[in-house]
C-alpha cells in the first residue's frame, strides 16, 4: 500500500479501503467525493449513463456505521465503483446501451456482482454508458452519443465497456466492471491507459446481467493497478446457481502471491498471427515489454485466424438469436449497423454455428497444449493505437480493412477459448496514448496473469495514468 493521494478518490482501491478502515477518511467521503466529481467531469465525457446517488450514500453511511461499531470493515469498504449499464441495479431498468430497453420495468434485485461488491464494502455510484448490446469495440453509441477518451477526446475509448473505462481513466471512481465477449473489457483498457480482468469463462457470475453471446460472454473489473484488480477479483468469487456455466470450485485468491511477480514463470511472446497486421506502435509496445521482461522465446498460438473467423460467426448467430424478438418489432430502434449485423447472425446457417464450435473444441485444445512448455503468453490487446471518432476503416497489413471489426483481432483468438487475461497499459516514450498488453494465462490461473502484470508495473513497463477533469 501507498500513501494516500492529495486527492483520495485518486487512490487506489486498496488504499482508499485501508484509509477509510482507519478512519482517515470516512465511507461517506469517498461517495461526496464521487458524486461531485461525477456531477461536474461527466458532462465532458459521457460515462455515466445513470447515477445513483442516494444509494451510494445510503452504503456509504453503512459503512461508516460499521465502522464506529467496532466490526472488522470488509475489502472494500468505501470504495466507489460504477458498473456497465447491462448489469440488473434494483430499481432501475437495464439499458444495456439500447433506446428498446428503456420501455423494460425496473429491476427488482441487483446483479451477483453488484450484491457481491457491496458484500464486499463497494458503493455504486451508478451505470455507465456502453456500445449498444454490447455490440462493438469502438465505444460510440448513435443513441446515447459517443464516450470520450480523456487522453485524447477526439479518440474512441474502445467498446463495448466503454463508459467504465472512461469513467476508471477519468478518476470519476478507482474501478469499476465491464463484460468481455470478444474483447470488451481489454480494448476499452488497452485505448484508456488501465488494467482490465477478463477471467477464465465461467469464474464470475453473469447472473442478472444482459447477456450478448452467452458462450463468449465474461464479467470482469478495470481499475488503475493490478493490485486492485487482484483485489477486487477476489471478493468476487464463488459459485453462483443463478448463472449456469458458473463454476463451483474453489475460490482462487491472488492478492497475497501478488508481488511475485514473473519469478519462476516461463513466459512467452506470442509470433505469427499476433505480429502481423500490427501498426509499428504495437510492435514497439511488445519489443519494449520483451526486452524489459528479457523474454526471447515466442510461441505460436495456432490457427488463430480461422479461430477469429468462428468467433464471428458464434457470436452473430447466438447474438441474433437472442434479439429476433427485438429484430421483428423494433428494428428500427436499433443502430442500423449493429442491426445488420444481428440480422445476418439470424441468417446465420446452423451448420456454420455447429462446425464453429467444433474447431473450437480443437483449437483449445491446441492452445491448452502450449500451456504444458510455458505459463504465461503475451500478445497485443490491440494492432494500434485509438482510432479517431467516426473513422470506419484504415489500411492494416496493406488492405483497407473495417475499423469495428479488426480492433479485435488480437482479442478475439483468446476469449473465443476463456482463457483467463489481464490488460496491462504500456506508454511509449514520448506517446499520448497508450496501447494495451494482453497478459494470458491457462485456465483459472488469473493468479499467473496478476501476477506478470503486476511485474510489468513494478518494473516501469506499465502504468495506468488518470486523465484529469478537474
Amino acid at each position: 500500500m501507498t500513501e494516500m493521494h492529495m486527492d483520495p478518490l485518486l487512490g487506489s482501491a486498496e488504499d482508499i479501503a485501508d484509509a477509510v478502515r482507519r478512519g482517515a477518511v470516512s465511507a461517506r467521503d469517498m461517495a461526496t467525493l464521487s458524486l461531485a466529481a461525477i456531477e461536474a467531469g461527466n458532462p465532458g465525457i459521457n460515462a455515466f449513463s445513470q447515477v445513483t446517488a442516494d444509494r451510494a450514500l445510503a452504503e456509504a453511511d453503512a459503512v461508516d456505521a460499521m465502522r464506529a461499531s467496532g466490526a472488522d470493515l470488509p475489502p472494500l469498504a468505501g470504495v466507489p465503483y460504477g458498473v456497465k449499464n447491462l448489469f440488473d441495479i434494483a430499481g432501475m431498468s437495464t439499458l444495456a446501451g439500447s433506446i428498446i430497453n428503456r420501455d423494460h420495468a425496473p429491476k427488482s434485485e441487483d446483479a451477483t456482482m453488484i450484491a457481491r461488491t457491496g458484500q464486499a464494502g463497494g458503493l455504486l455510484m451508478g451505470a455507465t454508458h456502453m456500445v449498444e448490446y454490447a455490440y462493438g469495440f469502438t465505444g460510440e453509441n448513435a443513441h446515447y452519443g459517443n464516450v470520450l477518451n480523456l487522453h485524447d477526446r477526439t479518440r474512441m475509448t474502445g467498446g463495448s465497456s466503454s463508459g467504465t473505462a472512461a469513467a476508471v481513466a477519468a478518476g470519476l471512481v478507482p474501478f469499476g466492471f465491464g463484460s468481455d465477449t470478444n474483447g470488451s473489457i481489454r480494448v476499452p483498457a488497452g485505448f484508456c491507459g488501465l488494467f482490465g480482468l477478463k477471467p477464465t469463462y465461467g469464474r464470475l457470475s453473469r447472473a442478472r446481467s444482459f447477456l450478448f453471446v452467452p458462450s463468449l460472454d465474461h464479467v470482469g473489473p478495470l481499475a488503475r493497478s493490478a493490485r486492485d484488480l487482484a483485489l477486487i477479483f477476489d471478493c468476487l468469487q464463488g459459485y453462483d446457481p443463478l448463472d449456469p456455466v458458473c463454476t463451483d470450485r474453489a475460490p482462487l485468491t491472488t492478492l497475497p502471491d501478488i508481488e511475485k511477480g514473473a519469478e519462476g514463470l516461463r513466459i512467452a511472446i506470442a509470433g505469427g498471427y499476433f505480429q502481423d497486421r500490427a501498426f509499428p506502435e504495437a510492435t514497439q509496445t511488445m519489443e519494449k515489454v520483451a526486452a524489459g521482461l528479457g523474454i526471447t522465446r515466442q510461441v505460436e498460438i495456432p490457427q488463430a485466424d480461422r479461430a477469429r473467423a468462428a468467433a464471428f460467426v458464434i457470436t452473430t448467430a447466438e447474438g441474433g438469436n437472442l434479439h429476433l424478438e427485438r429484430l421483428r418489432e423494433r428494428a428500427g430502434d436499433f443502430e442500423p449497423a449493429i442491426r445488420d449485423r444481428l440480422i445476418s447472425g439470424v441468417m446465420t446457417p446452423s451448420a456454420w454455428y455447429l462446425q464453429a464450435q467444433r474447431f473450437r473444441a480443437w483449437y483449445r485444445s491446441q492452445v491448452l497444449a502450449l500451456f504444458e512448455d510455458v505459463d504465461v503468453i503475451l500478445a497485443p490487446v490491440s494492432p494500434c493505437y485509438a482510432p479517431e471518432l467516426g473513422v470506419t476503416s484504415f489500411t492494416l497489413g496493406g488492405q483497407e480493412v473495417l475499423v469495428r471489426v479488426m480492433i479485435g483481432i488480437y482479442t478475439q483468438p483468446i476469449s473465443f477459448i476463456g482463457l483467463p487475461v489481464v490488460a496491462a497499459p504500456v506508454w511509449l516514450d514520448g506517446a499520448r496514448l497508450p496501447l494495451g498488453v494482453q497478459v494470458i494465462a491457462p485456465p483459472w490461473r488469473e493468479d499467473l496473469a496478476l501476477r506478470v502484470a503486476r511485474q510489468l508495473e513494478r518494473d516501469g513497463l506499465s502504468e495506468a495514468r488518470i486523465a484529469l477533469l478537474r
